[in-house]
C-alpha cells in the first residue's frame, strides 16, 4: 500500500516522521509482564517521538515494573475492565493523534507509521487496524467467526462499518477522543467506539496488519461466549439508542399483525352473525393493537429525542481541530526545513 506524505511530515532516511504533531501510544493492561517490555520498545522504535503510556489495570504479574523499566508512562487505573481503562486514558492525555493497542505482543508495530500517515494523509478520525494472521493459532476460529458475525452484524444496521470491528489496534484523532461518551466497562469497547464514529458519520479507514501468537507465558483474558454475548447485547444496547425508530416500528409491525391475526376471525363472524361470542379474544386484539400504536408514537419520540442529541454531539465534534487543522500550521520549505504556513520560519 502506497502512502503520500503530506506537508505535515518530513521525509528522513526514508522513514517517515510527523512534524507538528503530538503522538500518544496507548496500551491498557492487565497481566501482560511477559510481553510489555517488548510492545513499548517496538512502538518507541517504530513511532520514536510519541510518547508511550501504559495503563495498568490490578495487574500482579509486575507488569507496571516491567513498563517502567522499558521507558514507558505508567499509570494505573482501579477500576477492572478494558472500558474503564480507555475512558481513563482518553480522559487524561492529551495529544493530536492517539494509537492505541493491546499490551500482548499480537500486533505489528511496524504498521503504525502507515496507520498514523494514513490518518494524517486523508484527515482521518478512526483508523483500524485489520488482522491478518501469521498462522493458525494467532487468531482462535472461534474469535474469528464471531468477529466476522457481529462486525457483519453492525454493518447491516449502520449501513457500514469494519472488516475487524473487534481489532484492538486502532488510531483516533483528537477529536474523535474528546468526543467519546463511553459507557462501556470491559472488551465491548471496541463495539461503542465502531458505533460512535458510524454514528457521527466519520471519515474513517483501514490499514492491514500482521496478527501473532501471544507471547508464551501470556494467557488471554478472552471468553468467546460470555464476551460474544456482552458484545451482542452492547450492540442492540446501542440499536435502541442509535435507531430508535426502526426498533420500536418493528415492535409497533409485530403487536399490529397479532393483533389483526387474533381479531380476523371475530371480524368474519361478526359480519356473517352480527355477534361477538369471544369476548375475551376481542378484548385481548384491541389491548394489543393500542400497544402497537404506543410503540409507534413511542418510535417518533424518541427518534426526535435521538437526532436532537446526535446533532449536539456532531457540533461538540465540529468544535474539536481536526488532524489537518493540527498540520495546516506546518510546510515544507524548499530544502525539507519545517516552516510555518505564513512563510515565517
Amino acid at each position: 500500500m502506497s502512502v503520500i506524505f503530506p506537508n505535515a511530515f518530513v521525509a528522513a532516511g526514508g522513514e517517515p516522521r510527523f512534524g507538528g504533531l503530538s503522538i500518544a501510544v496507548l496500551i491498557p493492561c492487565y497481566n501482560e509482564a511477559t510481553a510489555i517490555d517488548k510492545v513499548v520498545r517496538d512502538f518507541a522504535k517504530a513511532l520514536p517521538q510519541a510518547d508511550i503510556y501504559v495503563y495498568d489495570n490490578n495487574s500482579t504479574d509486575g507488569t507496571a515494573e516491567v513498563a517502567t523499566a522499558a521507558g514507558a508512562i505508567v499509570r494505573r487505573e482501579p477500576r477492572q475492565g478494558k472500558g474503564h481503562v480507555v475512558r481513563r486514558m482518553f480522559a487524561d492525555v492529551e495529544a493530536d493523534i492517539y494509537l492505541m493497542v493491546d499490551g500482548d505482543d499480537t500486533y505489528d508495530a511496524s504498521a503504525a507509521p502507515e496507520m498514523v500517515a494514513r490518518m494524517v494523509d486523508e484527515g482521518l478520525d478512526l483508523v483500524n487496524g485489520v488482522r491478518i494472521a501469521g498462522t493458525q493459532t494467532a487468531y482462535r476460529p472461534g474469535h474469528k467467526l464471531g468477529n466476522r458475525v457481529l462486525s457483519g452484524l453492525v454493518q447491516s444496521i449502520f449501513g457500514r462499518g469494519t472488516t475487524d470491528m473487534l481489532s484492538g489496534y486502532r488510531v483516533f484523532s483528537r477529536r474523535f477522543v474528546k468526543t467519546f461518551p463511553m459507557m462501556s466497562r470491559g472488551f465491548e469497547i471496541e463495539t461503542e467506539l465502531t458505533v460512535h464514529s458510524l454514528e457521527l458519520d466519520m471519515p474513517t479507514g483501514e490499514v492491514p496488519g500482521a496478527f501473532k501468537d501471544r507471547a508464551e507465558g501470556s494467557e488471554s483474558k478472552l471468553n468467546s461466549i460470555r464476551d460474544g454475548v456482552r458484545i451482542l447485547s452492547t450492540i442492540t444496547k446501542l440499536l435502541k439508542q442509535e435507531r430508535p425508530l426502526a426498533v420500536f416500528a418493528g415492535l409497533a409491525v409485530v403487536f399490529a399483525a397479532l393483533s389483526v391475526t387474533l381479531a380476523w376471525p371475530l371480524l368474519t363472524e361478526y359480519l356473517a352473525t352480527g355477534l361477538v361470542p369471544r369476548l375475551p379474544t376481542a378484548v385481548l386484539s384491541a389491548s394489543i393493537m393500542i400497544l402497537s400504536f404506543l410503540m409507534g408514537a413511542v418510535g417518533l419520540i424518541l427518534d426526535t429525542v435521538t437526532r436532537g442529541r446526535q446533532e449536539t454531539k456532531r457540533m461538540r465534534y465540529l468544535s474539536v481541530p481536526g488532524v489537518l487543522s493540527a498540520a495546516a500550521p506546518h510546510a515544507h520549505a524548499p530544502d525539507g526545513a519545517m516552516v510555518r504556513a505564513s512563510g515565517s520560519a
